[in-house]
C-alpha cells in the first residue's frame, strides 16, 4: 500500500530548487523535477581507506575519517542550488589542499578551537577547519567553523549560505563554471599559492567516484540501501518551541478515550514550527498516510546501528522532502501540523532500532541517551523540494 501511494506522490511532486531527490518516475512525467535530481550525488558506503594519484603524481591515503568529511562535503553540495557535480569537485579540491581533508584546530590563536571535535592542530594565521577559514575574514565564529556542514554551506556560499554576501562563497563568484575548477577554489580561498588547488583535481574526482553511487530507479529491496555512520544527532524541534504532551508507552487514547499503547513520544508545538531530522540519513517515505496525517520516514546509521525515526502528523503542504533524499542532522524537513489522527498541533517522533517496521522504542529517552544537541530556530536551511496539496 505504501509503495502505491508513494509512486503517486511522486508523480506529483513538484521541485522548487536542487535537492538529492530520487523520483524516477516524476523525473520522466516533469522536466522541473529532473533539475532537482541528484544524478550520481548519493553518497553510499564510505570506506576505510583510499589511495589516489594527485597531478604531479604524488600518491595520497586517505582514512575513513578524511573521507567522512568528504561525504559531508558532497551531501551538503547536493542539497544546494546550483552547485551540482563540478561544485563539489571544487570544494573537494580545496579541502585536500587546505587541510587534506581534517578538521584542524588553531589553538595558537584560538584556545578554545580544541574543545570541539577536531583531527589536529594547526597555526595558519587564525585558519580553522577543512577550508581553513579564518573568523577575523568573516567566514565565521569558531564554534561556528569547528563544524564540518558549517563550512561547507559556507564555501558554497549563495543566497542560502551563512556568510552570504560575504566573504563569496563559490555561488557567489560570477562565472565560477566556467573557470578552471583551481582557478574557482582560489576564487573562494584567495590562497597566496593559487596554482596548487589544481594538483588536488584527479583526487576529488577519485573521492566522488568512490563515495557516491547512481541514483536507483525506484523498486528494489530498501535493506540493501547503504547509510553512512550519522556525524551527530540533534533535537527535530527548536529549542524553547516545544512541550511534552504524551510520552512513550500506555495511555488512555485522546480521540477514542480507551486504553491504547502509544508507539512514540509527543512534543506540542505551534502550527508550522520546523522540524529537524535527528541525524543524517535517507528519506525512506515521505507523504499523507492515513492515521499518520503527513508522514516522513528517515534511516540512519547511529553508532553502527540502523535506526529508523519517524515523523508524523505534517500538513501535506509542510512536508519539504521525498523519498530518496539524502538529509543532514538538523535539515529542516518540514513542518509541525494537525493531520491524521491529532487533536492539536505537534509532533509524533517515533524511533525504531532495526529500521523502517521494526518495533519502536522510546524516543525521548533515546534522544536522552544519544546526548542529542538542541538547534536555535531559524539557523538551519529548508530543504528545498516539497509535496504538492493543501492541509488536512
Amino acid at each position: 500500500m505504501l509503495k502505491k501511494l508513494l509512486a503517486t506522490l511522486a508523480v506529483a511532486a513538484v521541485c522548487f530548487g536542487p535537492a538529492t531527490v530520487l523520483l524516477s518516475v516524476a523525473v520522466l512525467a516533469n522536466p522541473a523535477v529532473a533539475a532537482c535530481a541528484p544524478g550520481s550525488l548519493i553518497v553510499g558506503p564510505i570506506p576505510d581507506s583510499l589511495t589516489a594519484t594527485t597531478k604531479n603524481g604524488e600518491t595520497v591515503t586517505l582514512n575513513r575519517q578524511q573521507l567522512t568529511h568528504a561525504a559531508t562535503i558532497i551531501t551538503v553540495g547536493s542539497q544546494t542550488d546550483g552547485v551540482g557535480r563540478p561544485g563539489v569537485v571544487i570544494a573537494l579540491m580545496a579541502a585536500l589542499t587546505e587541510s587534506h581533508l581534517r578538521m584542524l584546530t588553531n589553538t595558537g590563536t584560538y584556545p578554545e578551537s580544541a574543545e570541539y571535535p577536531n583531527d589536529g592542530d594547526a597555526s595558519d594565521h587564525d585558519s580553522l577547519g577543512l577550508f581553513q577559514m579564518r573568523p577575523q575574514a568573516g567566514w565565521g565564529t569558531v564554534s561556528e567553523l569547528m563544524d564540518p556542514n558549517y563550512q561547507a554551506r559556507a564555501f558554497y556560499g549563495g543566497p542560502a549560505g551563512p556568510n552570504y554576501p560575504s566573504p563569496r562563497g563559490l555561488l557567489d563568484i560570477p562565472g565560477w563554471q566556467q573557470l578552471d575548477p583551481g582557478e574557482a577554489a582560489q576564487a573562494v580561498e584567495v590562497s597566496a599559492y593559487p596554482d596548487r588547488y589544481q594538483n588536488y583535481q584527479p583526487v576529488a574526482e577519485a573521492i566522488l567516484t568512490a563515495l557516491t553511487r547512481p541514483a536507483p530507479s525506484g523498486g528494489g529491496n530498501r535493506g540493501e540501501v547503504v547509510v553512512p555512520e550519522t556525524t551527530r544527532v540533534v533535537f527535530p524541534l527548536p529549542e524553547g518551541t516545544w512541550v511534552r504532551t504524551s510520552p512513550f508507552g500506555w495511555r488512555i487514547d485522546p480521540v477514542t478515550f480507551e486504553g491504547a499503547f502509544h508507539s512514540g513520544s509527543d512534543y506540542g508545538a505551534a502550527d508550522g514550527t520546523p522540524i529537524y531530522a535527528a541525524a543524517d540519513g535517507i528519506v525512506t517515505h515521505a507523504g499523507y498516510t492515513g492515521s499518520w496525517g503527513g508522514l516522513i520516514i528517515i534511516e540512519h546509521t547511529v553508532g553502527g546501528e540502523r535506526i529508523a525515526s519517524y515523523y508524523a502528523h505534517m500538513w501535506e503542504h509542510g512536508i519539504y522532502v521525498t523519498e530518496g533524499m539524502t538529509v543532514t542532522a538538523g535539515q529542516h524537513i518540514g513542518d509541525v501540523g494537525s493531520s491524521g489522527k491529532s487533536t492539536g498541533p505537534h509532533l509524533h517522533l517515533e524511533i525504531r532500532p532495526g529500521g523502517e517496521g521494526q518495533p519502536a522504542i522510546d524516543a525521548d529517552q533515546w534522544l536522552t541517551d544519544q546526548g542529542a544537541e538542541g538547534i536555535t530556530g531559524g539557523t538551519t536551511s529548508r530543504a528545498s523540494c516539497t509535496l504538492t496539496g493543501g492541509g488536512r
